[in-house]
């Protein structure tokens, strides 16, 4: 287990996730706001899975983590990516939408920026997002994010709003 807040808990990606994964890498929202990963299949997931998350943990010491309801079902998605793209780490987040607008995205952001900022050596984290998701520019500014400018996405030659946080450190006691 990586975090757990009040409803939620956190922790490591595995390949019996895939199933969950390939339901929300296809939805409408997903699609649209963070782009076709080309996964259309139970082992397409899990090749992706493999090859993103899985091997992030062992690479960077974190990754994308599995968001699950207390009554352990699988909601969405949180967690820190090194993008090759980007110099610094950046908050990544996805949720099925039936969980939209209940809160459970701050909470679970809130809960991986602490363990970035306890168990890390990140100083900085940030966030790339698409101009038109206000629901996510909004998330970013309630966690704290102030708006960098703008960035481009190579694979997906566009540019989108870059966000950037500065972590507090807890002092050593």
């Amino acid at each position: 287990m990586i975090a757990q807040t009040t409803r939620l808990t956190l922790r490591e990606l595995q390949l019996t996730d895939a199933a969950f994964a390939l339901r929300l890498y296809n939805d409408p929202s997903f699609l649209q706001h963070i782009g076709d990963k080309g996964v259309r299949t139970v082992e397409d997931a899990e090749k992706n899975l493999q090859q993103g998350a899985i091997a992030s943990y062992s690479q960077h010491g974190y990754g994308m983590w599995l968001v699950e309801d207390k009554q352990g079902q699988a909601i969405g998605l949180c967690g820190l990516i090194k993008r090759d793209f980007l110099a610094e780490t950046d908050l990544g987040y996805a949720y099925l939408p039936e969980f939209f607008g209940q809160g459970y995205a701050y909470e679970a952001a809130q809960a991986v920026l602490a363990y970035a900022a306890e168990h890390t050596a990140l100083n900085t984290v940030v966030a790339i997002v698409s101009p038109a998701n206000l629901a996510s520019k909004a998330l970013l500014q309630k966690l704290g994010f102030e708006q960098d400018g703008q960035v481009l996405v190579p694979d997906k030659n566009e540019m989108v709003d870059f966000y950037r946080l500065y972590l507090t450190k807890k002092p050593d006691l």
